[in-house]
């Protein structure tokens, strides 16, 4: 009776066993069957509308953790994507974000990161292709099969509170190739500040040789041909703060300024600017193409002259045309006598050099510069004689040097504004002025700059306002831009012609011209920059 009931016992523990495992079986058919899960209630799917869509950078809401973890990809990616994971498998933010993946720093590996797994497009991609307009926005499903890695990338984010435009460093970086410190679209329309930077090193410069470009350098300032022996300061290139200055290349320049004209109008300085640029769109070659045209615009050099009132050339495969014209205050001179070489000049401060007035119909770019002959000196041996109004100043306070100046500067860029809308093709700079760097006296007083190590090693130009302040002045609310070259020229006072000037007695140094190849090349590649 006892092994009866025993062996009864057995058999009914052995069926409950058994149909406890059909049941496991069952149930666990049920959940891992695609055909079975056809039955359960479908989980909401994920709709962006039209607000979302044209103007979110990413999806803005997750309903619930099912949504982004499902089945084995929740084993994955637990709750929180953990820094060996993020290694494991590139986790990069889509286009939009900032990249944060520490495994590599190249934008090419981390868009094929994103692309490869789940063959899953970015989303910010997404958006772009709806804004222009293919597709219904309001309707737009974002498919939860293809979207598991996109939603880790999407929590993340938010988890981080990152805020990004759509078009990210991802765009800018595919679309030049070189990490440029990751700017973003924001700061890529934000105009370059080229006046802040530093000089580095560069061994692929000059830009030309200083043994040639004879035509159009002046001995004077050709250092190569005088008895200065250090050369370093011809591998130094400006490097502008935060972006990058294009690449010059006379080719460029040309087909840039396809039948147009620049102009270069002031003083001597102005005349470097001028050198310099003839030297570095022809890589200091001599050319039988280029072509004199001086006489367009009433530049020739007068009987007794020591050099003409200006140049201009011709490159007749482009039509562009190069001139200077010798404006040393950018006002109108007008002779007192003209019976008499020797008589005064009527130097009018509020009108502008008669060249301006009669050829800017004729320029597409024109650039202005002024200032070192402003001094009691200069008015004495240039006989000029100061004009307002059409007769002699009486003004004391406008007879200070200074003052007459800043008159004369403010009023030239008046008038030049006031053309601007006649001449819509025209682009204006006005050139800050150029540093000197006489040390222990002036030019003719001692004065001298022997350095050869330039102050510049080490140093940055951070300031966001120009070093010339009258000159910024004057072109504040003016459609007439700024050439700011003052401060990161005052970095190189070991580039001047010093005491190797062919011209230069004892004891005098030129400390304000500069040698070339040098500085003023650097000025040109930020005008070049700037049109």
């Amino acid at each position: 009776m006892k092994g009866s009931f025993n062996g009864l016992k057995a058999k009914e523990i052995s069926l409950l066993t058994i149909i406890l495992m059909c049941l496991t079986i069952v149930i666990w058919t049920w959940e891992k069957t695609p055909i079975l899960s056809t039955f359960v209630p479908p989980q909401s799917q994920l709709h962006l509308s039209r607000e979302i869509s044209q103007s979110a950078p990413a999806v803005k809401s997750i309903s619930s953790e099912s949504e982004i973890y499902k089945g084995k990809d929740k084993a994955k990616f637990p709750g929180k994507v953990t820094a060996k994971e993020e290694i494991l498998f590139d986790v990069t933010a889509p286009v939009g974000y900032a990249q944060r993946s520490p495994k590599t720093s190249e934008s090419n590996s981390n868009l094929q990161s994103i692309h490869s797994i789940n063959n899953v497009a970015p989303v910010a991609s997404t958006y772009t292709n709806l804004s222009a307009g293919g597709k219904d926005e309001d309707s737009l499903t974002v498919h939860e099969e293809k979207q598991d890695l996109t939603h880790v990338f999407v929590d993340e984010v938010k988890s981080r509170n990152v805020v990004a435009p759509v078009a990210s460093t991802f765009t800018n970086l595919s679309a030049g190739g070189k990490d440029e410190e990751s700017l973003t679209a924001h700061e890529e329309k934000q105009e370059c500040n080229y006046a802040k930077g530093k000089w580095v090193i560069d061994h692929n410069r000059p830009l030309y040789s200083g043994f040639g470009c004879k035509i159009h350098l002046s001995g004077m300032w050709a250092c190569r041909l005088t008895q200065r022996t250090d050369f370093a300061y011809e591998r130094l290139r400006w490097q502008p703060k935060n972006c990058q200055m294009e690449e010059f290349t006379g080719s460029k320049f040309l087909r840039r300024m396809q039948d147009k004209t620049l102009a270069f109008v002031g003083d001597s300085l102005g005349r470097q600017q001028f050198q310099s640029l003839m030297c570095m769109v022809t890589g200091g070659n001599e050319s039988l193409e280029i072509v004199d045209v001086g006489m367009e615009y009433g530049i020739a050099q007068a009987p007794g002259d020591t050099r003409p009132s200006g140049w201009a050339y011709r490159f007749p495969i482009t039509n562009t045309t190069i001139l200077y014209y010798w404006s040393a205050s950018l006002c109108d001179l007008e002779p007192l006598d003209k019976t008499n070489p020797a008589t005064d000049y009527a130097m009018h401060l509020d009108q502008p050099a008669a060249f301006l007035r009669q050829f800017i119909h004729k320029f597409h770019v024109l650039v202005l510069n002024t200032g070192h002959h402003w001094n009691r000196g200069k008015f004495r041996a240039n006989r000029w004689v100061m004009y307002v109004n059409g007769a002699p100043n009486t003004d004391k306070k406008t007879q200070l040097i200074w003052k007459a100046k800043n008159l004369t500067v403010h009023s030239v860029i008046n008038w030049v504004n006031s053309q601007l809308p006649k001449y819509p093709a025209l682009k204006v700079f006005y050139r800050t002025i150029s540093p000197r760097h006489f040390v222990g006296g002036e030019w003719n007083t001692g004065g001298s700059c022997d350095n050869t190590n330039p102050m510049s090693v080490g140093k940055e130009v951070l300031q966001d306002e120009s070093s010339d302040e009258s000159a910024a002045a004057a072109v504040k609310g003016t459609g007439v831009k700024l050439l700011d070259i003052t401060a990161l020229s005052q970095l190189r006072d070991e580039a001047h012609i010093s005491r190797f000037s062919l011209t230069a007695k004892p004891g005098v140094q030129d400390c304000l011209h500069w040698c070339l190849p040098g500085v003023p090349d650097t000025w040109n590649e930020i005008l070049f920059a700037q049109i």
